[in-house]
């Protein structure tokens, strides 16, 4: 029978708050399965999910003594790891950035174009974070880490033929993402009917 953990009780959070250490510690242990298994499902690997949680974790421990309310420590706890996940695959899309960047005749990128850079970045991690797991774990797995089809097939226990449709709707569900952000940024003009 799977029976759901509860959260730490209002009484234990409080106490914890208030510095008491073996309440701090009890809320830590039983936020821990919940937070695992947000991060499971919102992170584009077991990995990056597991130090996900582990910086959730650290940070709940650390800043519990800040959470304004008692009652807030699941969307609080959770908004770290969704913040952990984010921060993961822009740090993977900046990195194959940087990897597929032509090097320059020394030509530094001027201010505008780093913001623009680092712009683009983030919205293209805001639309990988937003598709489902299945589909974000194979295209970062196989667009972003470069990891060979059959690896990637391998280590989500899929047939090549099915990590390559998966891997299709991962794209094309990213491309029309971009696309719709695109006109949101850049509507046309009000002149043109």
């Amino acid at each position: 029978m799977n029976q759901r953990l509860p959260w730490p009780d209002e009484r234990l959070i409080e106490a914890a708050r208030a510095g008491d250490v073996m309440s701090l510690t009890a809320v830590v242990m039983e936020s821990q399965p919940h937070v695992r298994r947000f991060a499971l499902s919102l992170c584009a690997s077991p990995q990056d999910a597991e130090d996900a949680a582990q910086e959730a974790l650290i940070i709940l421990y650390r800043k519990i003594g800040t959470l304004r309310a008692t009652g807030a420590l699941a969307s609080w706890v959770f908004r770290i790891v969704r913040n952990e996940c984010l921060r993961q695959v822009r740090l993977l899309v900046s990195r194959a950035d940087e990897a597929s960047a032509e090097p320059e005749a020394d030509a530094e990128p001027s201010a505008e174009e780093a913001v623009l850079r680092r712009l683009e970045a983030e919205r293209i991690a805001a639309a990988v974070s937003a598709l489902p797991r299945d589909q974000r774990q194979v295209l970062i797995m196989r667009d972003v880490q470069g990891l060979p089809g059959k690896v990637v097939a391998r280590s989500l226990g899929l047939s090549t033929p099915a990590m390559k449709s998966r891997l299709h709707r991962a794209r094309a569900a990213l491309r029309h993402s971009l696309a719709v952000t695109d006109e949101v940024v850049d509507p046309p003009d009000a002149g043109e009917r």
